[in-house]
């Protein structure tokens, strides 16, 4: 979510903009030591992982932001958000694993920094790391968890995530069907939004849209991330020095970082991915075994699925890539339901002989299950393509009519799962269609040009 701005920092960290900017630039982050008197950390591996966190402080946000974005209550000073990003040795690929705050994690041995008592290894849920021992202990866990060393620590909270967001000028977030969510005040209509700084913190906050609740919330935070990508790369920030200046120094206000990612680390990284976009980038969440883990004293946790998230992070580890290669799709409307899961009889209600054949064939041919037997309708005089469905199949026949350009839809109580379309006169083609989540890889991996808007 918020650790959005982390990866904005290295995008934005020197888009070649000059060595004495981006030291002007630096000296505005918030500097820690995370990975102090660390011991027996991971050892090999390519690349460069860094660990974003997103925190929920909230100490900057006005009143009137407050009660807008609906950010009430106190914080409760642990991690909302956990993202490990590896940067592919090359510099060519960013692969983001999330991490689910309510994994079941055992902390290891550590000492209070404020008080110096000793605490024994004892489980909890992953984002209790922070609040127990800050950015040290979330650092010791999540390397004992993935067997993974990190590189570098990034931490940000609602402030930074609002104005990186605002000083890009806001991204652009698209949605099959409505999202409305009571508990941060989301509520968008399906279609594209331009989403300001609150909005997008909305967005990436909702956990009560859906049945999938944090697993979904997850899903939303990648695609955001993959749009927040495309905006800094292609807004033309990298190239402009004064524009530049103005959006990083902003946004750097309210970063925390470790001690040595620096100058040299940011003008490297900023060098090396210039040519950095969207399908540069892949999501993924590690793979889980159990969602709902009692621990008492704890509540429910999520396991890791222990033999797939072990292949996750060694894949990390070896700087392989995560996401499947795909051959290259034509652009599409993004639909709820795969077309692929929608079973279609086409019926000819016109004159013309054959069309009831080119429709099954058009819509067989951007992935329908159609029936390949079509059938002549009782009336040849219907004048609009008609789709008649089962209530109970409504997404679907959205979906359907969606590549039936002005189609018009009756439901039919009783019809059953499979959907009818009678071509009327009106019929010109079919149009590509294809649901919003595409089909994820070995690891559920999606590339970050599939997920944002085309």
């Amino acid at each position: 979510m918020r650790v959005a701005t982390g990866l904005s920092v290295l995008v934005l960290g020197a888009g070649g903009i000059g060595h004495a900017v981006v030291t002007n630039l630096e000296n505005g982050i918030d500097r820690i030591d995370p990975f102090k008197d660390m011991k027996n950390r991971p050892t090999g591996g390519h690349g460069m992982n860094l660990l974003l966190v997103g925190t929920d402080g909230r100490d900057r946000i006005t009143a009137e932001e407050k009660r807008k974005y609906r950010l009430g209550g106190a914080p409760c000073h642990c991690t909302d958000t956990l993202m490990l990003v590896h940067l592919s040795e090359d510099r060519k690929r960013a692969s983001v694993v999330s991490l689910p705050r309510d994994s079941y994690a055992e902390l290891p041995a550590h000492r209070d920094g404020t008080s110096g008592k000793e605490h024994a290894a004892h489980p909890v849920k992953l984002n209790a790391a922070y609040a127990e021992g800050g950015p040290n202990l979330t650092v010791r866990t999540v390397e004992q968890m993935t067997g993974v060393k990190v590189d570098h620590y990034l931490e940000v909270d609602f402030t930074s995530f609002m104005t990186t967001v605002d000083t890009l000028g806001g991204v652009k977030i698209c949605t099959s069907r409505p999202m409305k969510d009571s508990y941060t005040g989301l509520d968008l209509a399906a279609g594209t939004h331009e989403l300001n700084g609150g909005q997008a913190l909305q967005y990436v906050r909702s956990r009560h849209i859906d049945g999938a609740a944090d697993l979904g919330r997850m899903q939303r935070q990648q695609k955001f991330m993959a749009s927040l990508i495309k905006q800094a790369t292609s807004s033309g920030v990298l190239l402009n020095p004064v524009r530049f200046r103005e959006v990083a120094s902003t946004m750097l206000k309210s970063v925390r970082a470790d001690t040595s990612f620096g100058t040299e680390q940011m003008l490297e990284l900023g060098q090396a991915m210039r040519g950095f976009s969207a399908a540069s980038s892949e999501f993924t969440s590690v793979p889980l075994g159990n969602v709902a883990y009692p621990v008492k004293g704890i509540g429910s946790t999520v396991k890791w699925d222990p033999k797939k998230s072990r292949a996750l992070f060694e894949a990390l580890r070896e700087d392989k890539p995560l996401a499947v290669a795909r051959p290259h799709r034509d652009p599409a409307k993004k639909v709820d339901v795969d077309p692929r899961r929608i079973r279609v009889q086409v019926y000819n209600g016109t004159p013309k002989d054959g069309l009831g054949a080119t429709v099954d064939a058009a819509l067989h041919a951007t992935g329908f299950d159609t029936t390949r037997a079509p059938l002549t309708a009782p009336e040849r005089d219907l004048k609009h393509t008609l789709v008649t469905y089962d209530p109970r199949w409504d997404r679907s026949a959205k979906t359907l009519a969606a590549a039936l350009p002005g189609a018009q839809l009756k439901a039919v109580t009783g019809q059953g799962g499979t959907l009818r379309v009678t071509a009327g006169e009106d019929y010109r083609a079919v149009e590509r269609v294809r649901a919003e989540e595409p089909d994820p890889g070995r690891f559920g991996a999606v590339k970050g040009d599939e997920v944002v808007c085309p």
